[in-house]
């Protein structure tokens, strides 16, 4: 159960505090926006209380996610030698690292068919589709909008900097409309010990309401209902009552400049639970815009745009001090800003974009050599004038400003810094240090890839691995897990890379490979303990296991969305070294079309795909993955592993190497190189850091990253090595690459110098290499290669 700290007076002193305006007269219709400035400003009595100052969740909501660690407890028994077979040799290959030019990466799906006839198929998912709109196409079950079709439907979504929450009846002004909020810096609670440096978390309050937008006709009856639910966007609608079109549409996109409804024929009602100070009829900025500023209790200034279907302008008069309502029915459209330091220049900078909004996006980008670029496209309506959208800091480092003119409003979002306006119809993004030298070998951003080592080296890394490959691989895969399975598969995968291409021992490497790929047969024929499944409810791959048990946090809840980057990413990079070692493993069965359907559920490029939604994991708009699937949350999606989502990048790269898919290949790299800016900024905390708050930087790492909080802990407990490692591992050769050497550095010194490292259990093998130790997805063979590699020994 949450703990909910309470920053606010209970809601029936706050209905009390909601002054009606006695003798009031609504103001008549306007017939042209001007003609509001007849009105003059209304000024409003003080409330009996403070302004709602809102709530926040100071505990770990922990639904969906066990307090498992992410690899088995027990230690692995250490055999000495694997047996080696007269036929177990296999072809001593040449990796090849493609630096290709390619165009158009995001065009294509990987295919437009249904997964391998092997993966069996069902309709139905433990989770329904609570008010979402038929659509073709399916839904990201990860993405910003998921709270709205989730639960009461009443949680918080965030397209930053602002946040959206239905009212659904609740707060000082008993709204059943949708409300916006932003949340300042100074607004933010820490803890547990607020004057701890650094503090375990921060967080940002909810439930505030700053401005809700609503309508007369709302009412007990009314419904939320979603549509058009795409990867960056949704449309959020209010309904009077259930089956009726929508009295109220709200076009949800990530990043949006404005709070934006479109009414539909019913009664504009502008409520709040800060309160109303005073509210001021401006002259329109615009052709048809009519324009309201209004001075909330809390000192904090917004601006109101309407734009009429017909021309005419929109009344507003306050009848309390948390409402204002129309004389009549409005069809058309209501914007809403926040007016930071209420400063004229940035007023007038609204101004200019009034009645244009962003209905949705879509993603294109191509690479040529170690350039990418992305660019994300606004579908746009309204009317002619600028596009305002938001962009986060890892956005405006690598902006092409002929793309976009970058203004001076600046809002703090609730976890990613600052929050800069932007203007222009498309942004165009840049990455110039895209990691294409990166492979299967030991890599390091000076020297790149290392694949030569010294005679001791081999023999240290050839003993490794006849010890690791004699272990039972078909034992240590055959689990009740997607997730340790697939660890264990990679681990395996990765010790025989080692032995074959950097010790040279391909007798011994054949054994081991024979091994390997006689288990990760048993996945490919779906044959595992709880077999993978295509449901089409959602359109997805999922494991069985909460279909069998039902536990929703089986396997991490893999059968509800959870994890699918993190679990899938170890078979994709299994299957990678393995379709390199053995070229004819690819075409063998539908072991090519098995993978490529993991690749299409946690990755897939195209809206094209009928079976998967588009990009469900990664977040184009954030930089990186979001974790958390269909279980609702007060504080949004979330991201616990930053080292496991660039392992997925990092797959897929690989993936599309020995596939030969260039697309693949060339948007895995591009990938790494937004989650290693994102990393930089969001996740990885070096010393000089500016978008966390000061108190919070020296954790190093962010722990677990909200869309409303970050928490330095993990899901299985907040042990120092566990919040650092479960931002280390797997160690591979993109590490070095999204993992600065300063951060590093800094991290070693915080926490683990001075013989700090002394830690139990699998962690301690992260900075150490006894193989009792390790990871269920590490092994002593990977780790003596990688530093051979990286010139840790001769």
């Amino acid at each position: 159960m949450l703990f909910i700290a309470s920053l606010f007076l209970s809601t029936s002193l706050c209905f009390a505090a909601t002054i009606p305006i006695s003798s009031t007269t609504v103001a008549p219709p306007a017939s042209s926006p001007n003609a509001v400035l007849s009105e003059g400003t209304q000024s409003l009595p003080a409330p009996s209380i403070s302004p709602t100052s809102g709530s926040v969740v100071t505990s770990l909501e922990t639904s969906g996610n066990p307090s498992t660690q992410p690899f088995p407890t027990s230690s692995v028994s250490v055999t000495s030698s694997i047996e080696v077979s007269s036929t177990s040799k296999i072809a001593l290959v040449v990796q090849a690292v493609a630096n290709p030019t390619v165009s158009a990466i995001f065009a294509n799906p990987i295919s437009t068919g249904a997964p391998p006839s092997v993966i069996g198929s069902r309709t139905d998912h433990p989770v329904p589709k609570k008010g979402i709109t038929a659509q073709a196409g399916k839904i990201g079950t990860n993405k910003f909008y998921a709270n709205f079709f989730l639960g009461a439907q009443t949680n918080a979504v965030w397209t930053q900097p602002y946040s959206l929450q239905w009212a659904k009846g609740t707060g000082a002004a008993g709204s059943w409309g949708m409300s916006v909020s932003h949340i300042d810096a100074k607004q933010r609670a820490f803890g547990p010990d607020a004057s701890a440096n650094p503090v375990q978390y921060y967080t940002n309050p909810l439930g505030i309401q700053s401005i809700i937008m609503s309508a007369t006709e709302l009412s007990s009856t009314t419904q939320l209902t979603t549509d058009s639910l795409t990867a960056f966007s949704a449309n959020a609608n209010l309904l009077t009552v259930a089956g009726a079109a929508p009295a109220i549409t709200f076009p949800l996109v990530q990043g949006m400049g404005f709070f934006t409804g479109i009414y539909n024929d019913v009664t504009p009602y502008i409520q709040s639970n800060v309160f109303f100070q005073t509210i001021t009829p401006v002259a329109s900025p615009a052709a048809g815009v009519t324009k309201y500023r209004m001075l909330l209790q809390d000192g904090n200034t917004w601006l109101l745009y309407a734009r009429s279907n017909n021309g005419t302008g929109l009344s507003l008069t306050a009848v309390s001090t948390s409402s204002l309502v129309a004389p009549g029915r409005f069809s058309g459209t209501i914007q809403i800003a926040k007016n930071p330091g209420a400063a004229a220049s940035i007023e007038a900078t609204y101004d200019t974009c009034a009645g244009a909004y962003a209905t949705s996006a879509t993603l294109s980008g191509s690479v040529a050599g170690e350039t990418g670029t992305y660019s994300l496209t606004w579908t746009r309506a309204g009317n002619t004038a600028g596009l305002l959208m938001f962009a986060l800091p890892h956005h405006i480092q690598s902006l092409v400003t002929s793309s976009a003119t970058i203004t001076a409003i600046n809002l703090q979002s609730t976890t990613k810094g600052i929050a800069t306006a932007v203007i222009g119809d498309a942004w165009t993004l840049t990455e110039s240090d895209l990691p294409t030298s990166i492979g299967f070998a030991p890599w390091d951003p000076v020297t790149g890839s290392t694949a030569s080592l010294s005679a001791s080296a081999k023999a240290a890394i050839l003993a490794a691995g006849k010890s690791d490959l004699a272990q039972d691989i078909d034992a240590q895969t055959n689990l009740n897990s997607m997730y340790y399975s697939g660890k264990a598969l990679s681990k395996f995968a990765t010790a025989i890379y080692a032995v074959h291409d950097l010790a040279g021992d391909i007798t011994v490497a054949g054994a081991g490979l024979a091994k390997l790929e006689a288990a990760i047969a048993r996945f490919t024929s779906n044959t595992q303990q709880y077999p993978l499944v295509y449901e089409s409810f959602w359109g997805g791959i999922v494991s069985t296991a909460s279909y069998v048990t039902g536990d929703s946090g089986a396997d991490f809840g893999n059968t509800y969305y959870n994890d699918h980057h993190f679990h899938y990413a170890y078979f994709i990079h299994a299957a990678s070294i393995i379709g390199y070692l053995d070229p004819s493993w690819l075409t063998a069965g539908t072991n090519k079309a098995w993978i490529d359907s993991l690749v299409r559920d946690a990755a897939n490029p195209s809206a094209l795909d009928p079976y998967f939604p588009q990009s469900r994991a990664f977040d184009w708009y954030h930089g990186h993955s979001w974790a958390k699937g269909l279980f609702d949350s007060a504080d949004g999606k979330d991201e616990e592993s930053s080292s496991e989502d660039a392992l997925m990048s990092y797959a897929l790269k690989m993936w599309g190497h020995v596939t030969g898919d260039a697309a693949m290949e060339a948007r895995g790299n591009l990938m790494l190189a937004v989650q290693k800016r994102a990393f930089d900024n969001y996740f990885l905390l070096e010393d000089d850091n500016t978008v966390h708050p000061a108190n919070f930087v020296k954790n190093k790492v962010t722990g677990i990253l909200f869309e409303n909080k970050v928490d330095h802990t993990t899901y299985f407990g907040g042990n120092v090595e566990y919040v650092q490692g479960i931002h280390m591992l797997p160690i591979n050769p993109s590490s070095g690459y999204t993992r600065d050497k300063v951060f590093v550095q800094q991290e070693w010194d915080t926490y683990f110098s001075g013989g700090r490292a002394n830690v139990t259990g699998g962690w301690r093998g992260a900075p150490g290499f006894d193989p009792q130790y390790l990871d269920g997805g590490a092994s002593l063979t990977w780790y003596l290669a990688l530093t051979a590699g990286l010139g840790g020994a001769t």
